[in-house]
């Protein structure tokens, strides 16, 4: 595929046979889905990232260098999920690692913010910090949940 037709490319995956690298079949069910939940939950996390730069988070964590180092992490950060993004909606090799690796990130945000807030820290204490929060736990759940079901 050169050009990547993106609802297209979420609909159909190319068919695993030697020499038909650039033939189409449709997804399955379970598959398009799963495309469609990381494209949320990268979302959610990179939303929560803005809101992120907002709290300072940088200070949050300690990070030497403070923005300058947020940004750079973000940024690489950014390269992995679009290259997991590239390989789940083609479903190709690590789609289920990219997949699990999102979902993991995840459940790993919501849990470093709570231990935050439980510890009395003012930040991310927003209605909508909150629920990007709680919206990227339950979007990463049901994702890990759906790729474990779909068989290669």
């Amino acid at each position: 595929m050169h050009e990547l037709d993106f609802l297209k490319a979420i609909h159909y995956q190319r068919d695993s046979l030697p020499g038909n690298s650039e033939r189409t079949v449709p997804m399955s069910g379970n598959k398009e889905l799963a495309v469609w939940l990381y494209l949320f939950n990268a979302s959610l996390l990179a939303t929560h990232e803005i809101d992120s730069a907002f709290w300072h988070e940088w200070e949050l964590f300690r990070l030497p260098g403070g923005i300058q180092l947020f940004l750079v992490l973000n940024l690489l950060l950014l390269v992995v999920v679009f290259f997991g993004f590239r390989q789940v909606i083609l479903w190709q090799r690590g789609a289920k690692a990219f997949s699990y690796l999102l979902a993991g990130a995840g459940v790993l945000a919501f849990s470093i913010h709570v231990i935050f807030m439980a510890s009395g820290h003012p930040a991310f204490r927003l209605p909508l910090s909150v629920a990007l929060l709680f919206g990227t736990l339950i979007v990463s759940i049901a994702q890990a949940l759906l790729v474990a079901r779909i068989s290669d």
